[in-house]
């Protein structure tokens, strides 16, 4: 059995997606991948994925290499124009996963609550119910280099904290999200920082740099900012080994998910009934929701926005520190 499976993006989408790629391994499939460019390095590190294809913005980039493949199966676990372009192009065939739009738009739009209770990820794994497939329990996967591996003491060799503790333990703290009404405001982080009573590491890319040196700068001793200074697996190894990682809702929450880390997940203007909430299969209790719920504007939509479309972003600054803490 020979399998394509698609996701174009983004990082948390594509990890929530490992799953799906164990077990048509285990099943004995070759197994095949097409991503975006930009997310090569988290399907190229995994061992379920025999070969990786991308793409830089269109389809017939790869298509024609896709049809030499001669696959039996499409799993599509985006199900957007692109996904159905290559559908189309081969001979496969094919299952899509329900993206339940019709759904999260009743919710995002008029406030019915009509979602299905169920994890992405299961509805993930029902596209493989026609092939005789079921889920195996077990939770996401993600797969760090041995080259990316970080050496957080030496992260930690002049902090305050830190030089207290017998073992050093550390909070990892992501800062960023592609979307801004899924950020923590910078002086709610700060807040943050200032009550937690151990090392705290911030997250992020380049673009969180300068916001990281502002929240490091006036949060205190105990926070370091790594944002910008590694990429993405040496992030993920910070936090496969701190003691706890806190994170809006992005795709550093479903890696902290991947490792089994205790999770506090803070949510902005999306919902945890959406299923986009870390996956637990096991139910470990790992994770702490933290969200200001029966604000009559929330969800207003199902990603994000650049700004607040009322202005007030209530949903993200009525969060509660001391509630963070208490999770702590």
């Amino acid at each position: 059995m020979k399998v394509l499976v698609i996701r174009f993006s983004s990082i948390g989408d594509i990890v929530l997606t490992t799953p799906v790629l164990r077990v048509l391994k285990n099943a004995g499939a070759t197994v095949h991948y097409l991503t975006k460019r930009t997310y090569e390095s988290i399907v190229a590190s995994n061992p379920r994925v025999d070969r990786c294809f991308v793409i830089d913005e269109k389809v017939k980039e790869v298509l024609p290499a896709l049809k030499a493949e001669q696959y039996d199966y499409v799993i599509d676990l985006h199900h957007n124009l692109r996904s159905r372009q290559v559908k189309s192009g081969l001979s496969a065939t094919a299952f899509s996963v329900n993206k339940i739009n019709w759904e999260k738009w009743l919710m995002v739009n008029l406030k019915m609550d009509r979602l299905p209770s169920v994890h992405i990820v299961d509805r993930y794994l029902e596209t493989l119910q026609p092939l005789g497939l079921e889920k195996d329990g077990d939770g996401l996967e993600f797969y760090i280099p041995e080259e990316d591996e970080v050496e957080v003491a030496h992260l930690l060799t002049h902090n305050v904290l830190a030089a207290q503790q017998e073992i050093p333990r550390y909070v990892a703290f992501a800062i960023g999200a592609a979307h801004y009404t899924k950020r923590i405001p910078e002086d709610k982080v700060i807040a943050i920082c200032q009550g937690i009573q151990m090392p705290v590491l911030l997250l992020g890319g380049p673009a969180e740099a300068e916001v990281g040196d502002r929240i490091a700068g006036q949060a205190g001793g105990q926070v370091i900012n790594t944002c910008g200074l590694f990429n993405l697996n040496q992030s993920a190894s910070i936090i496969r080994q701190a003691y706890r990682v806190i994170t809006p809702d992005t795709g550093m929450m479903h890696i902290a998910a991947a490792f089994q880390k205790k999770i506090i997940s803070v949510w902005g203007n999306t919902i945890p009934a959406f299923g986009m909430y870390p996956y637990d299969p096991q139910g470990l209790g790992l994770n702490m929701t933290i969200e200001v719920k029966e604000l009559p504007c929330r969800p207003c939509s199902k990603i994000g926005f650049e700004k607040c479309p009322k202005g007030h972003f209530n949903c993200m600054q009525q969060i509660e520190e001391a509630a963070i803490w208490g999770a702590l």
